[in-house]
């Protein structure tokens, strides 16, 4: 009888041993994670059997995609907007420039379509002149659709600082401004190079030129502001700025 009752004993003990942590786990005891605060990982201190183990690295060794999860992934909106603007910039290489803070900022301006010229300083003695902002947002306003909006000053400053760097002085050609949802819209179901979402609807972006300016020069000169978005466009021969993200395409 003896021998019977310890061999019961022992049985009784191993299906402890084998059931009790499933038990647990089924009972919603919280798991010790990676990432864990360092209280709750001391409440664990016994090592990991070698299936354990095997079966972590497997779990933890980075999975490889297949083909449908690729094309999922890049359809998501911020793998689509890094690839239309030419994903995000580093820092610019070099010691930034040294910028002009005192002097008044003058800008000479030509619209490209309508022939308009504009020469206006809307800053000066560390302020801007609200009647000067007014009249280049008319000025770039989206002329297809006769709408003006609230221009982003910081955008002429980084016109401005482009052409100190550059040493131009000349006058501008402006070949696109503000647009309308409508005109961008319309744009964007003509030209691939048009975003549906562009800067230019956000009233702080501008596609120029310097004539007798190199254009990869310009590019180089506003990319090194750090200041918001570079686009080049050297067959067309103009330069996008903006003041989204730093970014450069």
């Amino acid at each position: 009888m003896r021998s019977i009752f310890v061999g019961l004993t022992i049985s009784m003990s191993l299906a402890a041993a084998v059931w009790g942590p499933a038990s647990a786990q089924n009972s919603g005891m919280p798991q010790v994670v990676r990432g864990a605060s360092a209280d709750s990982s001391k409440s664990s201190t016994a090592k990991p059997a070698p299936t354990q183990r095997a079966a972590a690295s497997r779990s933890a060794a980075p999975q490889r995609q297949t083909p449908q999860a690729q094309r999922r992934n890049a359809a998501q909106p911020e793998a689509l907007r890094g690839s239309r603007y030419g994903g995000f910039a580093p820092a610019p290489s070099g010691p930034p420039p040294v910028l002009d803070t005192t002097s008044p900022r003058t800008l000479s301006l030509v619209n490209y379509n309508t022939q308009d010229v504009l020469t206006v300083t809307y800053w000066s003695n560390g302020a801007y002149h609200r009647q000067a902002l007014d009249q280049l947002n008319q000025f770039l306003r989206d002329t297809r659709e006769n709408q003006a909006t609230e221009m982003d000053p910081l955008l002429f400053d980084v016109l401005w600082h482009t052409t100190r760097i550059v040493g131009y002085s000349g006058s501008i050609e402006v070949l696109s401004a503000f647009r309308s949802p409508s005109t961008n819209a319309w744009l964007a179901s003509v030209s691939r190079g048009v975003a549906r979402d562009s800067q230019h609807m956000n009233g702080n972006a501008m596609d120029i030129r310097m004539p007798g300016v190199p254009v990869y020069q310009i590019r180089q000169a506003a990319y090194s502001l750090n200041m918001g978005g570079v686009g080049f466009y050297p067959r067309s021969g103009f330069v996008h700025l903006d003041t989204g993200p730093v970014r450069y395409w």
